[in-house]
């Protein structure tokens, strides 16, 4: 499990679009870390106030604020800037198009402090930031294998060189279904309980075929082929027959594995020539998806056999 560090030119790198974020002065201090996933109004700060100041996260500027400074005479407007400038804040953001004193923008880049103006109203960029910065912080790990979604079913696809799991990934994108990662998948735990799959962006759309080599998945097998991100919902490895000593052959029993601390179901698959491994693959995750509703038929077959015999013996 790894996590990056988070910065604000991070933050700002990927998100200055979608949040319409303009960089007014503090270029400088971009580099400052972001330490807390979440938003903060300084208000209470501006006002004298800083024994609960939540200094580590990204700080915004909404009208309530933004009238009250303008209500202050400039050299104490000047004292409330240098007193929220000595914490160590990652930046300061105007929402709603605010004017930014030009006191404020001096003592910014003195003090090496990221200003940021965007026209959102203050509640939808807190919104919308939150939702980037724990995606941001989100803890995050690599899985060997690829990954497919079936039907909804999102299967990490494990096993060692040369198995088939290539070859199984083509026959089920030739079904219909959709590549996620090809080889090596990024893994990202969303909410502390969901572990979403998604590939590298250099490779996104492209797999390697042995005997062939790279080949572009979208454009062979068009749009519909290609899934961005899914959820893990099963993690399959293949095995040589001769490595599997003990076949699970009823399904009593589900395995799991730890993938960023969350456990996803397993299942080992045998391989050996002539096994159709792609409905197999298939076959798991319908079978996920009917255990996923409550359905075990392994454990229906179970109790009517238990339930013929107990017949039997009271006869």
């Amino acid at each position: 499990m790894q996590r990056d560090l988070t910065t604000v030119e991070r933050f700002y790198t990927d998100h200055s679009s979608s949040l319409e974020l303009n960089l007014l002065a503090g270029a400088k201090g971009l580099k400052r870390p972001i330490r807390e996933p979440t938003v903060n109004r300084p208000g209470l700060v501006l006002t004298g106030f800083t024994r609960y100041f939540a200094y580590k996260r990204i700080q915004v500027v909404g009208n309530a604020e933004a009238y009250y400074l303008k209500s202050l005479p400039p050299e104490e407007r000047a004292r409330r800037y240098e007193t929220l400038f000595s914490y160590r804040i990652p930046c300061l953001v105007f929402s709603r198009n605010l004017h930014v004193d030009k006191l404020l923008l001096r003592a910014a880049e003195l003090a090496s402090v990221p200003i940021f103006r965007c026209p959102l109203v203050t509640m939808k960029f807190i919104n919308l930031a939150t939702l980037a910065l724990e995606m941001m912080f989100a803890p995050r790990g690599t899985e060997m294998g690829s990954m497919v979604d079936i039907l909804g079913v999102g299967v990490i696809l494990r096993g060692e060189s040369g198995i088939g799991k290539s070859e199984s990934v083509l026959a089920l994108i030739e079904r219909g279904y959709s590549l996620v990662a090809d080889d090596i998948t990024k893994v990202t735990l969303v909410d502390g309980r969901e572990v979403v799959g998604t590939s590298a962006e250099v490779t996104r759309n492209h797999m390697e075929v042995r005997g062939i080599g790279i080949i572009n998945v979208a454009a062979m097998f068009g749009v519909k082929s290609i899934r961005h991100e899914k959820k893990v919902d099963l993690v399959i490895t293949l095995k040589s027959w001769n490595e599997v000593s003990d076949v699970d052959r009823l399904g009593m029993d589900q395995e799991f594995v730890k993938i960023l601390g969350i456990d996803v179901p397993h299942i080992t698959i045998p391989v050996r020539p002539g096994r159709d491994l792609a409905r197999l693959i298939e076959v798991a995750a319908f079978q996920t998806k009917l255990k996923s509703t409550g359905y075990n038929p392994a454990k229906e077959l179970n109790e009517r056999l238990i339930s013929r015999m107990a017949a039997a013996g009271n006869l």
